[in-house]
């Protein structure tokens, strides 16, 4: 890792937004060059670019700086899982057992540690508990992440997709859950875009603004716009 780019990783975690742009824009060679691998999935280009710079950005969150590692080593199976995740989510991309498995066991390590520690391990610390590399750690938790999607408070007023729905019973749940599947592919690319990743992936309007290349406010009018279709169509 060169000096300059150490320096940005350091200063990106420490929230430096202006670092954190550097570094996906010097390092948007390599997101295109995973992005390129998923081309002709029913997914445009540009969206898996910037799946890929999500999962960037997770990256540059979650790498320990003094583990040793090649940054870069970090970063791969996070851009890729972040892709795999999204199509995932869309039933293109089957996950396997033994991936789910190891991210199990990477979940109750991290959560056993966080009890001990008193706060989240380390990447160097997870990966001496487990036993796993690091690049291996990022490949099961990206790929398995769940997407905690409608239960996920992530409006500006704890708004969570799971409030479209109504409080019926279990088979009432699954129907409403489809309603709902079915409801989102109404909605335009870009508004599916926000949804996507303000609920099912979690982001900020402010990150997904970044991720998406227009402004906040864009992407409040958005978000509001197909929250209005969503509860029009259930």
């Amino acid at each position: 890792m060169t000096a300059p780019q150490e320096e940005l990783l350091r200063r990106a975690q420490n929230g430096d937004r202006e670092a954190a742009e550097a570094l996906v824009v010097s390092n948007s060679g390599l997101i295109w060059s995973i992005a390129r691998r998923y081309f002709g999935r029913g997914v445009e280009p540009d969206d898996l670019y910037q799946l890929g710079c999500l999962g960037f950005l997770k990256a540059v969150e979650g790498f320990d700086l003094d583990y040793g590692t090649q940054f870069s080593t970090y970063a791969v199976p996070k851009i890729a899982g972040e892709i795999r995740r999204f199509l995932r989510d869309d039933g293109t991309v089957k996950v396997s057992r033994s991936l789910k498995e190891r991210s199990a066991m990477i979940r109750a390590a991290r959560e056993r540690m966080t009890n001990a520690l008193g706060q989240e391990p380390t990447l160097q610390q997870l990966s001496e508990e487990t036993g796993l590399l690091p690049e291996d750690i990022a490949t099961a938790e990206t790929a398995t992440g769940s997407a905690e999607s409608i239960q996920k408070r992530n409006g500006e007023d704890g708004f969570a997709l799971e409030d479209i729905l109504t409080d019926g019973g279990m088979e009432d749940s699954i129907v409403e859950r489809i309603a709902l599947k079915e409801a989102i592919s109404c909605l335009s690319e870009r508004e599916q875009m926000v949804i996507r990743l303000r609920y099912f992936h979690g982001l900020t309007q402010d990150k997904t603004s970044k991720i998406l290349g227009v402004s906040q406010v864009q992407i409040s009018r958005i978000e509001k716009k197909a929250l209005s279709v969503l509860r029009n169509y259930i």
